[in-house]
């Protein structure tokens, strides 16, 4: 590992909660998955001229939701194409999860700001996880 790689994840360690930093070191594994647990994929547009901002707004959220105890899975993504496309994939244990993350002091500030920077609001689907389903004992 090269004296910069080292030197970012020690930053990274150090910014991060330690069950976040612990979760990223194991990385999430398919089969840990609950099938009942509940997916969500989200998509917020910027407004002409505030991608920066809103990209700038957006990106802590990443450390923060991931801290989260039920949180499962957290993916901030940015259409390559059209930049200040935000699309959010996101795993929580529950539905009740779900709604708690959005309870939260970060995201509610987060949403605070949008109506200055996203053109509109969030939209949300909300998704069933299919395949990840064990199969029986003895197969």
């Amino acid at each position: 590992m090269g004296r910069c790689t080292m030197i970012a994840a020690a930053l990274v360690s150090l910014a991060l909660p330690a069950t976040a930093a612990a979760q990223n070191a194991a990385g999430v594994r398919y089969a840990d998955i609950p099938a009942d647990a509940y997916a969500v994929v989200a998509e917020v547009r910027a407004k002409p001229g505030k991608a920066d901002a809103l990209r700038e707004a957006t990106l802590p959220l990443v450390a923060k939701v991931r801290a989260e105890r039920n949180n499962l899975v957290y993916f901030l993504h940015e259409d390559r194409e059209a930049p200040g496309r935000f699309v959010f994939y996101e795993i929580f244990a529950t539905q009740a999860d779900f709604e708690a993350h959005n309870a939260t002091p970060h995201v509610q500030a987060w949403f605070a700001r949008l109506p200055d920077l996203a053109d509109g609001g969030v939209t949300v689907t909300r998704m069933k996880i299919h395949g990840g389903e064990r199969p029986p004992s003895g197969r």
